[in-house]
């Protein structure tokens, strides 16, 4: 089993910062993938970005140019850097780990960006 721990998240004023990082351990796979959802009240879970093992990067329309994700193969660990903060981006952010065998969430981190 895989087991992922989430830090960062937090309260910023719009157009300010946030860095996100998530650690996974237990049985892990060489080749995966490693990303973030985010869901806001009332609505879906949708993915925020994600970026493969071999460091293909895949990310949403409305966080280009602003989120940057990456990952370190050796530490089993992803970071997602928010830049530029809109309030829209006011959500709970979850870690995933996907093996294609197995999907693993993290417990969710709160960012809350305020106007």
């Amino acid at each position: 089993q895989v087991q992922l721990v989430e830090s960062g998240g937090g309260l910023v004023q719009a157009g300010g910062s946030l860095r996100l990082s998530c650690a996974a351990s237990g049985s892990i796979f060489s080749i995966n993938a490693m990303g973030w959802y985010r869901q806001a009240p009332g609505k879906q879970r949708e993915l925020v970005a994600a970026i493969s093992s071999g460091g293909s990067r895949n990310y949403a329309d409305s966080v280009k140019g602003r989120f940057t994700i990456s990952r370190d193969n050796a530490k089993h660990t992803v970071a997602l850097q928010m830049n530029s903060l809109k309030p829209e981006d006011t959500a709970v952010y979850y870690c995933n780990y996907n093996s294609g065998k197995q999907s693993v969430w993290g417990q969710g981190t709160q960012v809350t960006v305020s106007s």
